[in-house]
């Protein structure tokens, strides 16, 4: 006997398999009276309320290669500011002025290491002749090329060494020893965008590398948002992203697989392109994330799913009782199951008394 209900058994596991892949699976006629007697409830479907309709705090940053922090070449006094904060500036603009007596001994440096090279030129043309003629030997040529090669390092060393103090190629190339030596630096905008922070005043005496300017090119924008991290399975790069109260939109660019420890939220970032001049750095704002082409997502109560394996059916109420309908879980928590159905979103299913309309279903009771 227990060999009979062991085969039994198995026998109606894989008919129940077989019926939750089958398309169109027969309906499961039961009466209000049936219902009743058997405990049946039904209740209505809902939305997946996960991300749809719902707003998440979100901080509005700038996005990674479009803020330059402007820092002193050298050290000296700020004898002049140009801009402030809240001023738009261009590439190459001037923004400050430096005094620096610092700048004095590094064009010192530079003239002499111009003059050694051209006496380095000189001697090399001269013992190419020589060598030509046989006067000298080729290790006494030799001896001079490498003479020229090391002047000439050293001229390329102290003209990068003016770059870096802030000196254009322009002003270098028009130092000589007649036409005297600048001790001011112009200190120029790396790139359009606006000051968002001035962080010393006219007068002041800085160090080298101290912070002068932030400047930002604030179009577009990113916006870090923190969701659930239950929303996980539902979100992807590419979803359009809206800041209502804003009329401020754009996409998600990134899902980060970083979760805040403190509060358990997923962190998700969004590129904003309409409306970014409504936005400034540092704002905290209420993000919308618009679930799309998802929208066949929808939140039932775990104990109406029928399980089998790793497949899953609703029982979906119908004029002469339930229709079997399969899903896919998405997600599960608490007492919420998350599924891909294709519900139109005004149905009603069973609840409660799953297992008699299995049965029944299953052809093991009811008419």
């Amino acid at each position: 006997m227990s060999y009979f209900y062991k085969n039994y058994f198995v026998l109606l596991s894989a008919a129940l398999v077989a019926l939750v892949n089958t398309a169109q699976a027969a309906d499961v006629v039961m009466t209000a009276t049936q219902q009743q007697s058997l405990g049946v409830s039904v209740s209505s479907i809902g939305k997946n309320t996960v991300l749809s309709s719902r707003r998440f705090p979100a901080e509005i940053v700038v996005p990674v290669g479009q803020e330059r922090v402007v820092s002193a070449p050298q050290s000296g006094l700020l004898d002049q500011l140009y801009v402030a904060a809240g001023q738009s500036v261009k590439k190459g603009q001037v923004i400050a002025h430096l005094i620096s007596p610092d700048l004095l001994n590094l064009q010192r440096d530079y003239l002499q290491a111009q003059t050694q090279k051209k006496l380095a030129a000189k001697s090399l043309s001269r013992d190419v002749e020589l060598l030509k003629d046989g006067i000298i030997p080729q290790r006494r040529y030799l001896e001079t090329e490498s003479t020229h090669e090391e002047a000439s390092a050293a001229l390329a060393q102290r003209k990068q060494a003016l770059n870096l103090a802030g000196m254009s190629d322009v002003a270098i190339r028009k130092l000589s020893p007649t036409s005297g030596m600048t001790s001011g630096i112009s200190i120029m905008a790396p790139m359009d965008g606006q000051v968002l922070a001035q962080m010393v005043t006219s007068g002041q005496r800085v160090d080298m590398a101290m912070p002068l300017y932030r400047i930002a090119k604030l179009n577009p924008l990113w916006l870090e948002i923190h969701a659930p991290l239950e929303g996980l399975p539902f979100v992807k790069e590419g979803m359009p992203v809206q800041i209502p109260k804003l009329q401020a939109s754009g996409k998600l660019i990134a899902v980060i697989r970083s979760v805040n420890k403190a509060d358990q939220t997923l962190h998700l970032r969004a590129e904003i392109t309409t409306g970014a001049e409504k936005l400034s750095p540092g704002q905290i704002v209420e993000a919308e994330i618009s679930l799309g082409g998802q929208s066949q997502h929808f939140s039932v109560p775990k104990s109406a799913l029928a399980r089998q394996g790793t497949a899953a059916v609703v029982f979906v109420q119908t004029k002469t009782g339930f229709s079997p309908l399969t899903v896919k879980v998405i997600s599960e928590q608490g007492d919420e199951a998350i599924v891909d159905a294709a519900f139109k979103g005004d149905e009603k299913i069973a609840v409660t008394g799953i297992a008699a309309i299995k049965g029944a279903w299953l052809g093991l009771g009811g008419e």
